[in-house]
């Protein structure tokens, strides 16, 4: 790979079109699958806000860089894999789907975390709710099982539903990829956001999600 972690130590929101563009005189060898990995929220943007004040920006920042970790040191680098930040970072949605575009990602997986009013706890899986590239939705669905499977087997997080919605990301992808926005359980139960304080659930988690990948990129994407 020509691109390392390396490269993106001084990407700031402001020149992230400039690396985009960069990257599309890159070449990348190799059959790998290239999967990005799009950390939510980041920057002044925190996202949800648990019971114990952890944010969901940095919940999921921890766990994509777990995870790109766990593709190199358990995976041999399996896959070609990248974020779409590395830092405390407020990345805006169209740039992480044109980084997907630049890199002919063969997948997009989105992380966050959950809120509710409610005393809700789980895992839920969301693809995009559009019929017009139905074979995608299917994969992205297909996908998302199997994360949602491997997960909750593992973790013994509730396993709630993969759901349907709009949200940028995956509208601005599912035309191109399988896409999916993970929500790794709900932080504002207290049980939930207490088990994202502890590193090793961080890598149970980013282990959980990368083992689903790997389960279904490997059987017929």
């Amino acid at each position: 790979m020509l691109i390392t972690l390396k490269f993106w130590k001084w990407v700031t929101p402001k020149n992230v079109s400039f690396v985009i563009l960069m990257l599309q005189f890159c070449v990348i060898f190799g059959q790998q699958k290239v999967i990005i990995i799009d950390p939510g929220h980041g920057g002044k943007d925190t996202g949800a806000i648990g019971t114990n004040s952890i944010q969901e920006k940095d919940v999921s920042l921890s766990i994509a860089k777990e995870i790109i970790r766990l593709n190199e040191t358990l995976l041999n680098n399996e896959f070609d894999m990248y974020s779409t930040r590395y830092m405390d970072t407020l990345i805006s949605l169209s740039d992480r789907s044109r980084l997907a575009e630049s890199l002919k990602a063969d997948v997009f997986v989105s992380l966050h975390c959950n809120a509710s009013n409610t005393s809700a706890k789980g895992m839920d899986i969301y693809v995009h709710n559009t019929n017009d590239e139905e074979v995608l939705i299917k994969k992205s669905i297909g996908m998302g099982l199997s994360i949602l499977e491997e997960s909750t087997l593992k973790l013994d997080f509730k396993k709630r539903a993969v759901r349907f919605a709009n949200f940028q990301v995956l509208r601005e992808n599912i035309e191109i990829r399988p896409a999916i926005l993970i929500e790794m359980g709900f932080i504002s139960s207290t049980d939930e956001a207490d088990y994202f304080l502890k590193p090793k659930n961080i890598r149970a988690m980013a282990l959980a999600i990368l083992m689903g990948l790997y389960n279904y990129l490997n059987v017929g994407l």
